[in-house]
């Protein structure tokens, strides 16, 4: 079997190559006690490398703080902006296999703007990510995030929201849901968005967007369940969902398991694995003049 290419409990080397997968939700935590916020990502990404070689992975997006509040570690946020370089150390060191986006808070809204350009029209990050919940959030609803749309919707970027639905209804007034996620889309029909964990009640999260046609779902982030990803493929088609780890906080093999289980084609899987994200990460990639690996 070994000479095969093949492994217990997954695919064969081959095979899962041929996906080419992208990760859109690789969340290293910045914060370990003793550790700057740096030095806690890298060994969080340390840690994870054996399950991404397993896995073929090709390419994984983390989600950079900048320094606008986006944690509840005032002393890391403070290092952050007396240092910005440390942003990018991840980066530095694992530039073939890491994307970026940035962290912005949307109640800080010059902060955010400006964090834009330096960082995204300037910088390396493909986008930016709207946290839900903490110091950070204001829900996505909120004037200020029309603001960042259009800085980010005139640089071809891209925009994820974390949803979640929760039974009671929301804890805080800065989480946001997927209903309140299709409104903002609605306002913005030319702007691609990502809807982080299809909102974790995913029926719901799924029936909330399925009229967005710019808003895709991701898949990470609540245990697997027997019909989540064919459901999303028949309510909003293979073309609206991408994969996401949520390593290392996840199990890798729980979260490809979401995919792999499903009864889809190969190609439903490729596109969903790797596929679209590439395809929403192609304005990017050409307006900074990066090669999209694969395309001539």
């Amino acid at each position: 079997m070994e000479g095969m290419g093949m492994r217990p409990g997954l695919p064969s080397t081959e095979r899962m190559a041929s996906w080419r997968i992208w990760d859109a939700y690789f969340t290293p935590s910045f914060s370990r006690p003793g550790r700057d916020g740096s030095t806690a990502v890298m060994e969080d990404i340390e840690r994870s490398l054996p399950a991404i070689r397993l896995a073929r992975m090709e390419r994984l997006c983390l989600f950079a703080h900048v320094g606008l509040g986006t944690t509840t570690d005032a002393e890391f946020e403070s290092a952050v902006r007396k240092r910005p370089e440390m942003i990018l150390k991840p980066w530095e060191r694992w530039p073939r296999l890491l994307l970026g986006m940035i962290q912005v808070n949307a109640a800080d809204l010059k902060g955010s703007l400006d964090a834009i350009d330096r960082w995204v029209r300037d910088g390396p990050m493909l986008g930016v990510y709207l946290p839900g919940g903490g110091p950070a959030a204001v829900a996505c609803t909120h004037h200020n995030v029309d603001r960042i749309v259009e800085r980010v919707a005139a640089l071809e970027g891209v925009i994820m929201q974390h949803t979640w639905i929760k039974t009671g209804g929301k804890q805080g007034p800065g989480e946001s849901t997927p209903s309140e996620l299709a409104r903002l889309a609605g306002r913005h029909p030319d702007q691609p968005f990502i809807c982080a964990h299809a909102g974790g009640e995913w029926e719901k999260g799924l029936l909330a967007v399925r009229s967005c046609g710019n808003v895709l779902v991701e898949t990470s982030g609540f245990d697997a369940t027997a019909g989540f990803v064919q459901m999303a493929v028949r309510e909003i088609g293979d073309e609206r969902v991408i994969f996401g780890s949520h390593l290392p906080s996840r199990s890798l093999g729980t979260e490809l398991g979401k995919v792999l289980s499903a009864r889809l084609t190969g190609e439903s899987q490729g596109r969903i694995l790797g596929g679209n994200y590439r395809k929403l990460l192609k304005g990017q990639f050409r307006r900074k003049g990066w090669a999209l690996p694969g395309e001539p």
